[in-house]
């Protein structure tokens, strides 16, 4: 294991903190104390910005209210901090293998790549996603 200045330390604490405060309770009156006010958002499936953020958050927690988060592990490199996440729209769903990539910028989240694999019912060997 590398040894993490200070900075990066923070940095994994205000993703770990998002995920705890933001993404699992689908909690959009806390984005604007975690996401920059130019965040830009590259999932083409969801507006840029922090209001994007709050209308995505808002329609997922009506749509999948028991939707849960569990994240797997958080790696640092400087500004940037990858999260692997397994994330389960649906109890009971075998769910969806997900990267969350973040930019941060003065302390807050200011850019978000993600990608999505759903975890298959039927798998070639015994190795697991996660």
């Amino acid at each position: 294991m590398t040894h993490q200045g200070a900075d990066e330390q923070a940095n994994r604490r205000l993703v770990a903190a998002v995920y705890e405060h933001v993404l699992q309770p689908l909690d959009s009156s806390r984005v604007d104390e975690f996401f920059a006010p130019g965040y830009i958002q590259h999932n083409p499936l969801t507006e840029t910005g922090p209001e994007g953020l709050k209308r995505f958050l808002d329609w997922a927690r009506e749509q999948t209210p028991n939707a849960v988060h569990h994240v797997k592990r958080i790696l640092v490199d400087g500004d940037y901090a990858v999260a692997h996440v397994h994330v389960v729209i649906h109890p009971g769903d075998a769910g969806n293998a997900v990267v969350d990539i973040f930019r941060i910028e003065g302390g807050k989240i200011a850019e978000h790549w993600d990608v999505a694999q759903p975890v298959p019912p039927e798998v070639r060997n015994s190795n697991g996603m996660f």
